[in-house]
């Protein structure tokens, strides 16, 4: 099918992405939505305007609409914008995203599908959470974390690469602490700095650390897209 994705450039979105090319469908476009608050209820705060370089990197275009609206009802309408948007101008047939738990989620984004006539593609739903994160590696994805608000989650944790051993920590701290180990509940937030979908890598110039004792942002104020050996 001709996709549109939902697309935050967190590892979720972006995996989901990849399933779905591995699966032979197009994708047409990336949906970003850029919400106006880090307590947004459907979409993904930290770094959004990052979206714009990997949509480069990606070599896809990008349909990127703010959704500055704090209640639910107004993040249905921003993201019905975008959906309406998305399918006028790349005639997509459906939607592929990345939910993998919730169900909040699942039935914003079906309910927009249906009243668009689109079919939805959800290639991460239900998927073993601790066998996914290894996937993410397997699979060559670089992911930073940047943005963490659970418990067992500290500062030292935001910019930190997920590698085997993070995981490992990970994995336990989620066993420890109860949070969930992908993070669907929005324990933390992740940004993919690299990965088979990319003609280049993220590259990070300047960040600034966001910390209340907790949770926490890590903020990009610069980045650029290099080749893979710089």
């Amino acid at each position: 099918m001709r996709l549109g994705a939902l697309f935050s450039g967190g590892k979720d979105s972006t995996y989901a992405i990849y399933l779905a090319k591995k699966a032979g469908h197009r994708i047409e476009c990336l949906i970003s939505m850029r919400p106006g608050a880090d307590d947004s209820l459907l979409f993904h705060y930290p770094n959004s305007a990052m979206t714009e370089y990997l949509a480069e990197a990606m070599q896809t275009p990008l349909v990127s609409v703010p959704a500055p609206g704090r209640s639910k009802e107004e993040e249905a309408e921003a993201l019905d914008l975008a959906v309406s948007e998305a399918k006028k101008r790349y005639r997509i047939e459906g939607i592929v995203h990345g939910g993998i738990a919730s169900n909040f989620q699942k039935q914003a984004f079906e309910a927009v599908c249906k009243k668009h006539n689109l079919k939805v593609f959800a290639p991460l739903w239900g998927i073993d959470q601790e066998k996914y994160m290894h996937e993410l590696l397997d699979s060559k994805f670089s992911v930073m974390i940047v943005g963490i608000s659970a418990m067992g989650l500290e500062k030292e944790w935001l910019g930190r690469m997920i590698d085997r051993e993070s995981l490992a920590r990970l994995s336990a701290l989620s066993r420890k602490h109860g949070f969930n180990l992908a993070f669907e509940g929005g324990e933390a937030e992740t940004l993919v700095l690299d990965c088979p979908l990319y003609s280049k890598r993220l590259s990070v110039r300047k960040a600034r650390t966001h910390w209340d004792g907790q949770r926490g942002i890590f903020e990009i104020l610069d980045a650029e897209l290099v080749h893979r050996d710089v």
